[in-house]
This record gives structure tokens, C-alpha cells and sequence, in this order.
């Protein structure tokens, strides 16, 4: 019973992060924190931008929490490690799949696909503002339409 309340609670936090990080990204990364993310906007010379200093931080909530419950393995630990997945998920979908920061890989799956494309839209515009899409794992369907309609 207690191996289903720590997947419960691994996949709460994923769920709690994908909304969480929509909410900073529209209002604190669009928002007052712009001139850290603007570099993730802007073409990048080398591997790292200035914007990572957030998956940082993200990275060190994790540790603290995962370091704080590991002697009972509450709660704590389990959040720390649902954060942990998360950036690891990040990690594949955002930096390798859409951004390319290692090779990307080819698909034709149409989840994967609808994801890139609404990413590759919200990165449309270098400025703050106008913006839309701002999750990692979730879009509006309109950037699924094109590859959900089966062929004739």
C-alpha cells in the first residue's frame, strides 16, 4: 500500500510541475525574470545560456527535498524525486527532442510531433511578448490537428 502512495505521490508532483512550470514560464519567465530567459530566446553560440541557471535551481530543490526525507523516505523525498523526474523528462523532451542540444531523433509519432511544433511557435516570437504555449508536456490541439487526420 505504501509503494502506491509514493507512485501517487511521484506522479502528483509530475502533474503539480507541469502545471506549476506553465505558470512561472507565462508569468515570471515572460514576466519579470525576462532578462534571465531571453537568452533562451536568442540564438546560442555554445552549449549553455543563461536560462539554464533555473533548471539549476529546480535541480537544488530537488536535492534538498530528496536529502531531507531520505532517512525516513517521507514525503520530501518522494516530491524531491518526482522534481527530479520532471527534469529529467525536461531534459529529453525540451533540451535534446525540441532544442536540439545533442543530436535529435527522428519520429512520427504525432504526440511528439504536436509537442515540437507548439514549442517551435511560442519560440516564434525573440521578444517577451506576444507569446503562447508555454507547457512542456501539454498543448492545445490545434498543434495536433495535422498529424491526427489519418490519411485516405
Amino acid at each position: 500500500m505504501q509503494t502506491i502512495l509514493h507512485i501517487a505521490i511521484i506522479l502528483g508532483t509530475l502533474a503539480g510541475m507541469e502545471a506549476f512550470s506553465w505558470f512561472i514560464h507565462k508569468y515570471l519567465f515572460h514576466g519579470p525574470l525576462w532578462f534571465i530567459h531571453r537568452s533562451h530566446h536568442q540564438h546560442r553560440s555554445g552549449w549553455f545560456e543563461l536560462n539554464d541557471v533555473f533548471s539549476l535551481l529546480f535541480g537544488g530543490i530537488s536535492m534538498y527535498l530528496i536529502w531531507e526525507g531520505r532517512a525516513m523516505l517521507d514525503t520530501k523525498f518522494w516530491i524531491g524525486l518526482g522534481i527530479s523526474i520532471y527534469g529529467i523528462i525536461y531534459f529529453i523532451f525540451h533540451d535534446w527532442f525540441i532544442h536540439n542540444r545533442l543530436k535529435s531523433f527522428k519520429t512520427t509519432n504525432s504526440y511528439l510531433l504536436g509537442i515540437r511544433r507548439a514549442h517551435k511557435i511560442h519560440h516564434k516570437s525573440t521578444e517577451k511578448n506576444p507569446s503562447e504555449e508555454f507547457g512542456l508536456l501539454l498543448a492545445s490541439k490545434k498543434y495536433f490537428k495535422q498529424f491526427n487526420q489519418s490519411a485516405p
